[in-house]
Order: C-alpha cells, then structure tokens, then sequence
C-alpha cells in the first residue's frame, strides 16, 4: 500500500527553516553569477583575438594578494581568447636593492638616474627576480607564461635618452617578431624593459613608455596602465576631480603647462603616444582595486581614465 504524502503547508519567511533561506539565498547567488557571465558576453566576443597590453606595477606588483589577483586576471584574459601582454616595471625594488647596497638613488621629471652600477642592479630585479615571479605567479594556472627582455630577439632598440641621465635609454624601435610568436603558441609574453642598442649597450628604459611603445608595434586594441592613483585628476589635491574621459590633445596639452608632474609624466606622455599611433584607447586606472583589470575589459564605463584620440 502506497504511503499517503503528507500535506502541503505553506509558510510565511519567517517560518521558514534556516536550511530553506540559505536554499534560496544560494539560488540567488547562482543566478547573479548567471547573470553576470550573460552581461560580460558581449566583451568576450568583442575582445577575442585582440591584444591588450598591461603595464603592471605600482602596489598592484608589490601587495601578494593584488599581485594573485592580476594573475587570475591575466589568465582569465587568455582563457576567453583575449591577447593579454604584461610590461612590468620593478621601481620600488630597484629601490630596495640600492637600499640595501648603500646606494642613493636619484630621480629627474620622473625617470630614475642610472650610471653603469645601477644598470646592473636594474637589470639584475627586472630581468632575474621581478619578471620570473610574476611568470611563476601566472603559470600556477597552467604552463602559460614566458619572460622576456626587451634585449631579446632584438625586440626593443634604445638610445640613450639624455647624457644627465646616463643609462636610461628611449624606444627608437619595436620588433614584435618575438611577441608575435610567443602568441601564436597560445602563450602570454611578460616582458622587462631593458633594452638595448645595435652596440649591445644595454639601457633600462621607463615602462610606462615601453607599454605604449609595444602596444602600438602590436596594434594594440588597448594599453592599461596600473597605478597608484584612481586616475587623472583635474586638480590633484582633489580626488572628487577624477577625470573619466579625455582627449591626446588635451592630455598633451596638460603635459605641456605642467599640469601633469612627477611620476605621471611618462605614462601620460605613453599614453598620448598610443593613441597618436593607432592603439583605439589607453586608460589609467588604480591598480590597488582587486580585479582591476577584468573591471576595464569587461564594462563600457570602465574605470579609471581613459584617453582616446
């Protein structure tokens, strides 16, 4: 003989068990995710087959959980069919190693004053420590990530920038031969920026200005640069003064009357150049936000600044 069912009793929420409530909380939680992976199909689609070039740095680079995070990021990235391309620079470590070395360093409009010692210190965090953890910190997701300098395959040529400055050196050429091949192996390049001239002299060049240099070589669809700092301020003792949108020219021109001091020239200065040379857009954004890469791809507002031609 069949057991009677017992009799439906509807309750109200607040005779509902604790087992139910987190039964329906959990379903609410799967259908934001749900929605949320509906939402950022249209960036996926949009962004597949595109390179992206992120300069990593600041205390996104410095902060272990941020760093994690942008590893994640990078291999989400690469995942969905985008080209991420990571220019890490490696400022507060030189630092640190000079520290430790009794050495003072010396900084003008922002670029780091390099005599032959400090080229070998340099090279030493970029090239042997600083690019081999941020390789180790993407490859803990699978055998993606190669470390580069721009001193191989001929990839960066420099000259050197002013004589005051001693070994720092400009971008007067990109050969994205090696990038090219590195994608083509379904690979993501991470790349230091020490280059060199046609005499082998090595230089340690800005990576801001690497980023943007690469980005264009590559046709770049986007170049992000993490900072420290939500943005582009209008004034900088203001952070309500944020500036979403703004134009090469206008950021130029904001360069020029020195409106934009210190640290922030060379990124601007990068960025002007990108989108003066084919990359669609560059963006500053705050590298002390988790995520804070993904957050740019895959939202139209974006955050951050964005400067466009």
């Amino acid at each position: 003989m069949d057991e009677k069912m017992p009799p439906l009793r509807l309750v109200g929420p607040e005779e509902a068990s604790a087992a139910e409530i987190r039964d329906d909380r959990s379903m609410g939680n799967h259908m934001d995710k749900a929605e949320l992976l509906v939402e950022i199909l249209p960036y996926i689609q949009r962004w597949r087959g595109k390179v992206v070039v992120i300069k990593f740095g600041g205390n996104a680079m410095t902060d272990p959980s941020l760093a994690e995070r942008f590893a994640e990021d990078v291999v989400l990235m690469h995942q969905v069919g985008i080209l991420p391309l990571v220019v890490h620079g490696g400022g507060p470590q030189i630092g640190d190693l000079m520290a430790r070395l009794g050495k003072e360093p010396e900084f003008r409009d922002g670029l780091r004053v390099t005599d032959a010692e400090t080229l070998d210190i340099a090279r030493m965090v970029l090239v042997g420590k600083v690019n081999r953890e941020i390789v180790s910190s993407i490859n803990i997701h699978g055998p993606l990530a190669v470390g580069v300098s721009g001193e191989d395959g001929g990839l960066i040529t420099a000259a050197p920038r002013n004589p005051d400055l001693g070994f720092v050196g400009d971008v007067t050429s990109v050969d994205p031969t090696l990038l090219e091949k590195l994608f083509a192996e379904g690979l993501i390049p991470v790349m230091s920026t020490i280059g060199a001239d046609s005499s082998g002299q090595a230089y340690n060049i800005n990576a801001d200005t690497v980023a943007g240099a690469v980005a264009q070589a590559m046709n770049a669809e986007k170049v992000v640069y993490l900072t420290d700092v939500e943005g582009l301020y209008g004034d900088v003792t203001d952070e309500g003064s944020l500036i979403r949108q703004i134009s090469a020219d206008e950021l130029n021109s904001k360069i020029q009357t020195a409106e934009i001091t210190d640290g922030m020239i060379p990124k601007a200065e990068a960025c002007v150049r990108a989108v003066k040379n084919g990359v669609t857009s560059a963006h500053l954004v705050d590298g002390r936000i988790p995520h804070v890469a993904l957050l740019e791809i895959f939202t139209d507002a974006g955050i951050g600044t964005m400067v466009s031609d």
